[in-house]
């Protein structure tokens, strides 16, 4: 049997998501032609996936010169890094499993690079370069925010007058959030909590800590599996959703006491805090889907732990003080990312063509946006439905002119 090394495996791999990335292969090729973003340097701090490969590919087509970075320190795919390098010429920063410090430390080598755009996944390269860098802060074109974490902190950032670029918000787009976020994150979410437990989800109480898009996600598709699924919300409005979506609400003091399986999706701090670790029945299971991982005080698992013993790949077990066994998927990091292989190739198709044409349009506004957040054009949004849509065989009605002249009139009544 042949052996494949390492780069040849990426290839592989990044060859299998391309072939389930539609609108980005129709971008790419449009981009090969138009060269929008020729002479320009993308700095990009993303999860350095197959499917990210194929956006690096696709904006240097675009005439770009790309440096990328991981914007997690433990979902850097080797192969894909040996990829990129070696047959793209592609320049990577990351390697697994670095130290925070190797990955802030590559984060302020693509600052330093002095890129015109920027594309975050999780606001870490945009908070730092207008935190750090303000001389080449004020020379950027523009950037780009993958995810809801990402725009919530960018948003503040603008909010105190710390933010000296646009940004666009990827995450606020329709074909961005309500398919990579439900779609992706339930099903890669679910799948990492199996490949790092190989439990059975059926019969299983499983407590889901936030009802955003991620949230709905992941409750729905436990639900699917079998599980008897709580929600807990702060958002009266989200926590009325989840009980009329048919789901338990609760408290997580309540949900503590009697949930097997933990899963956070909030983008919050200590959303499961000491209190409720001491409330954890013997056995259950925690893991984490937010962005950072800051929701589950893990902090306090390891000052408690009488032991702590790698038991399967990506599950620590961790034995408290009176004997209770607590299970860590991950190390509260991104459990889709790490225990799995993040978002099918798929869903990631509309997220990173929402991100190249984000590009492409800062490429032609350069200096005319003033410092800000904007949303994507809804004009590339329907354009990335409207390709994706296509790729599926599907066709849709159009409105009729006299449709058309009754929706905007205000005269037609009954």
């Amino acid at each position: 049997m042949r052996v494949v090394d390492l780069a040849e495996r990426g290839k592989m791999l990044v060859d299998w998501a391309y072939r389930n990335m539609p609108v980005i292969k129709l971008i790419r090729e449009e981009f090969r032609v138009k060269k929008p973003l020729a002479s320009l340097k993308i700095g990009a701090c993303l999860h350095i996936t197959a499917e990210t490969a194929n956006l690096a590919i696709t904006l240097k087509e675009g005439g770009a010169n790309v440096i990328l970075t991981a914007s997690n320190p433990l979902s850097t795919k080797p192969e894909i890094v040996e990829y990129l390098t070696k047959y793209e010429g592609i320049e990577v920063l990351s390697k697994p499993s670095e130290t925070p410090e190797e990955y802030y430390s590559n984060i302020r080598k693509v600052i330093e690079s002095n890129p015109n755009l920027l594309i975050d996944d999780g606001g870490d390269l945009i908070v730092t370069i207008n935190k750090e860098y303000k001389t080449i802060a004020s020379k950027i074109i523009g950037a780009t925010e993958e995810t809801t974490t990402g725009v919530i902190r960018i948003n503040n950032l603008y909010n105190e007058g710390k933010l000296y670029f646009p940004v666009i918000a990827v995450n606020n787009a329709k074909t961005k959030h309500m398919f990579d976020n439900r779609y992706g994150t339930g099903q890669s979410t679910i799948d990492g909590i199996l490949r790092a437990t190989n439990i059975l989800i059926a019969g299983k109480v499983a407590v889901v800590a936030g009802y955003g898009w991620c949230g709905k996600g992941v409750a729905w598709r436990l639900k699917g599996m079998g599980a008897r699924v709580i929600v807990c919300e702060v958002d009266p409005i989200k926590a009325l959703e989840a009980a009329m979506d048919g789901f338990e609400v609760k408290t997580m003091e309540e949900a503590s006491k009697i949930g097997d399986i933990f899963i956070t999706v909030t983008g919050n701090i200590n959303v499961i805090s000491s209190k409720h670790i001491n409330n954890l029945k013997d056995g259950a299971i925690l893991a984490n889907s937010g962005h950072f991982n800051v929701e589950i005080d893990v902090s306090y698992l390891e000052s408690k732990k009488i032991s702590k013993r790698l038991i399967r790949d990506n599950l620590q077990e961790y034995i408290m003080p009176d004997g209770r066994h607590i299970y860590l998927i991950a190390e509260g990091r991104l459990a889709n990312l790490v225990a799995a292989e993040g978002h099918p190739a798929d869903v990631m198709d509309m997220s990173f063509a929402n991100q190249a044409l984000a590009l492409e349009y800062l490429a032609t506004r350069k200096n005319k946006l003033q410092p800000g957040v904007y949303d994507v054009l809804i004009e590339i949004d329907k354009k990335v439905a409207k390709l994706k849509l296509a790729s599926m065989k599907i066709t849709i009605d159009e409105l009729t002119p006299e449709q058309i002249n009754y929706i905007n009139s205000w005269s037609l009544g009954t």
